[in-house]
């Protein structure tokens, strides 16, 4: 050892005082590694780096930096803005309480906490952030381990406030939703899982307080019913629909029933479309879309459109054209929304549109038309003169504002189908978003659209005129659960 370094052995224990050392001459390079401990300094101050520490008999050095507060009583009502460099011991037994960051910080800024009486977990400390990420993320703090003992230091704008030392505490971190089941895609923060068959949705964890927020945004939509048959059929009501948003996520295994849509009556079948069947989950039912009417029965009906999900539209009978015996036959009630379970807010489901009435056609040929079916998102069209009744709308954006478009029919579900048509000349029965399918007309093409599209929900359109042909089938219905992730 060279001869101007003194080690430890060379000072007798308590003999040096700060009085002894002139400002500034003591620096690290005159040290050897582990020359002073406790036992060489006296219960008096030492400068360093301008900054004066009272040592007391059995301090260090790194407890002595944290200028501790007296106890914090929290009340439930006040807070209390955090200074740097000290240290906060937070009393919890009689309410939660808030400890806010300090509005501004710079990179070695340090904060400590503990929980004076071990009762975090009873009443909690919320970090309030302060406009500064704590562990890199936006959220605020909830401290719920009882014991809890932690440090925040200051790096940048990007990590913010991180913890330097943690004991005792669980939660620290955020954690969000895992989830397994159907086939899984990303929207920003956000998973989706869309099942379009029978399966299990299995929630592996929940989100703490910390992360989340802890729920599932939950869209249900049952099997459309199929479109009506010859001569006359009414389009078919969609599948009834469920937005239930912020379901909270509890882990555990759930099932998921995917409805089928209504199968069509065999050509030259005289029967009305088939209804489509329930999909469930999560205690939510969404009801099968009601299938179209046929005009085939004799005068006195029923011609009335049935009821579903969403109701399918009214039709007309043949033989009461152009008699005086004729009068209008209204589409069925929509029964989604008033469904158990299903908070009457978030049901949707429409009324089915009636036929109004035959006019003559050119050359003195009948002209009538059956109603529409009734969608998710509004009501089907009543069928008069020449065309059928419009489609009813299914349900989409805005209602659901997050669904994306790559989903159902340009993200609308549950349309109800088109009426059909007996007429000379007579147009197919529009278009609606929602996946259902149009009316045809007995002299229009067939071109394969009275079919609802797969997995939206939407009704099948009716019929018009050739017993070659049937109401087009419903489509089948789809779950689709959302949450936060990241």
């Amino acid at each position: 050892m060279a001869i101007n370094k003194v080690g430890s052995k060379g000072i007798e224990d308590g003999s040096v005082a700060s009085a002894d050392f002139a400002p500034n001459t003591v620096t690290s390079a005159k040290l050897q590694d582990g020359a002073v401990t406790n036992a060489k300094l006296t219960n008096t101050s030492v400068t360093l780096a301008g900054q004066s520490v009272t040592l007391g008999a059995s301090a260090t050095l790194a407890n002595k930096f944290v200028d501790w507060q007296s106890v914090i009583t929290a009340d439930g009502s006040t807070g209390t803005t955090a200074v740097s460099g000290r240290g906060y011991f937070i009393d919890t037994t009689s309410a939660a309480h808030t400890l806010t960051l300090p509005s501004s910080a710079a990179i070695g800024d340090f904060i400590a906490i503990k929980d004076y009486a071990g009762t975090f977990n009873t009443n909690n400390l919320t970090i309030a952030r302060n406009g500064h990420n704590i562990q890199g993320v936006a959220n605020d703090s909830l401290i719920s381990t009882n014991r809890a003992s932690l440090v925040l230091v200051y790096v940048d704008s990007t990590k913010g406030w991180l913890y330097w030392e943690e004991h005792n505490v669980g939660e620290l971190v955020p954690t969000f939703i895992t989830a397994t089941g159907g086939t899984v895609t990303t929207s920003g923060d956000y998973k989706i899982h869309s099942f379009t068959g029978d399966g299990c949705f299995v929630i592996c964890s929940t989100a703490n307080a910390q992360g989340g927020p802890n729920g599932l945004d939950i869209v249900v939509v049952a099997g459309g019913g199929a479109g009506g048959g010859f001569y006359l059929g009414s389009g078919a009501g969609g599948g009834g629909a469920v937005y239930q948003p912020g379901v909270t996520a509890v882990a555990s295994t759930y099932p998921v029933t995917v409805g089928g849509g209504g199968a069509a009556a065999s050509p030259g079948n005289p029967g009305d479309g088939g209804a489509g069947s329930n999909s469930t989950f999560y205690s939510l039912t969404g009801v099968g879309g009601a299938g179209g009417v046929s005009s085939f029965p004799q005068p006195g009906g029923p011609f009335c459109g049935a009821n579903g999900g969403s109701g399918s539209g009214g039709s007309q009978n043949t033989n009461e054209i152009p008699g005086p015996s004729y009068s209008p036959y209204p589409g069925g009630t929509g029964t989604q929304s008033s469904q158990p379970g299903n908070s009457g807010t978030y049901g949707y489901g429409s009324n089915g549109g009636a036929s109004i009435g035959p006019v003559p056609g050119p050359q003195g040929t009948p002209a009538i038309s059956a109603g529409g079916g009734g969608g998710a998102g509004g009501v089907g069209g009543n069928g008069t003169n020449y065309t059928g009744g419009a489609m009813g709308i299914g349900i989409g954006p805005p209602t659901i504002p997050w669904m994306p478009t790559s989903l159902g029919d340009c993200g609308y579900f549950a349309g109800g189908g088109g009426g059909g048509a007996w007429s000379i000349g007579g147009a197919l029965s529009g278009t609606a978003l929602g996946g259902g399918g149009r009316g045809i007309n007995n002299d229009g093409p067939n071109t394969g659209l009275e079919n609802a599209d797969a997995n939206t929900g939407g009704g099948g359109g009716g019929l018009g005129g050739p017993t070659s042909r049937t109401g087009g089938t419903g489509g089948k219905g789809i779950v689709i659960i959302r949450y936060k992730f990241q």
